[in-house]
């Protein structure tokens, strides 16, 4: 779903041409447009999306298609993923231990007081709950996902896949580095709407410091775990 670029990219998508189902280069309503677009045209029961500048790493399909079929009452999963710059270069990973993220790593009151916690790319739903939920508001320019995933937790906490199945790549041109301001007045907007602000600010402070301190937790865990040799990660 290209937006119309002229940097290319339709040289590279003909070459992929008869691997594709269906693509196009038009201009749209923006990015929750164009992705909402593509959503109906899929034909399978889990969905996602990756930006052309993000990668999935080998197996995450699969890893994620047999972890619905062990887990049919989960709606939403997500994954481990790292964060890379512009040359692949691994910036640093997030990824989450069962021991301190079990029943709390992906909650709605974890979403509304502390943030996401994982990326983008390495999350997949169900898509008929997709639909379910009112899919993406297409006013928001940054948040759309953030927005998505609140409605999402409203219904189900997300189920966790305890490895990286994703990339997410950070440079000077991605929205990451050049939308900061649009994406703190639409996380304010977002924590007004589903109720952040309704709560005391003790009440805000405690979910927040609760949930930091499981964050820090974990990444002196993992580099215990990376001096002993028992955990690191690499693009393979």
């Amino acid at each position: 779903m290209d937006g119309g670029s002229n940097d290319g990219s339709v040289n590279i998508i003909l070459g992929y041409a008869d691997k594709l189902s269906y693509w196009v280069s038009s201009p749209d309503n923006g990015q929750a447009d164009a992705i909402y677009r593509g959503f109906e045209r899929c034909t399978g029961e889990i969905i996602g999306w990756i930006n052309s500048d993000d990668l999935l790493l080998p197996g995450c399909l699969q890893k994620v298609a047999h972890y619905f079929i062990s887990n049919p009452d989960k709606e939403c999963v997500v994954g481990g993923c790292v964060i890379i710059d512009s040359k692949d270069n691994i910036i640093k990973d997030r990824l989450g231990l069962p021991a301190l993220n079990a029943g709390i790593y992906v909650t709605f009151n974890k979403l509304l007081y502390w943030g996401c916690g994982f990326n983008q790319p390495a999350s997949f739903w169900r898509r008929d709950i997709f639909f379910e939920v009112g899919g993406f508001d297409s006013t928001l320019k940054y948040c759309f996902d953030y927005d998505m995933y609140f409605r999402l937790a409203k219904r189900k906490s997300f189920g966790l896949l305890n490895e990286c199945i994703a990339c997410f790549r950070i440079h000077g041109t991605s929205k990451t580095s050049t939308l900061q301001d649009i994406r703190s007045l639409e996380n304010e907007s977002l924590w007004k709407i589903y109720g952040r602000y309704d709560s005391t600010k003790l009440t805000q402070r405690v979910f927040y410091y609760y949930f930091n301190v499981l964050y820090i937790a974990k990444n002196k865990m993992y580099s215990i775990l990376n001096i002993i040799g028992l955990y690191h990660i690499t693009l393979t």
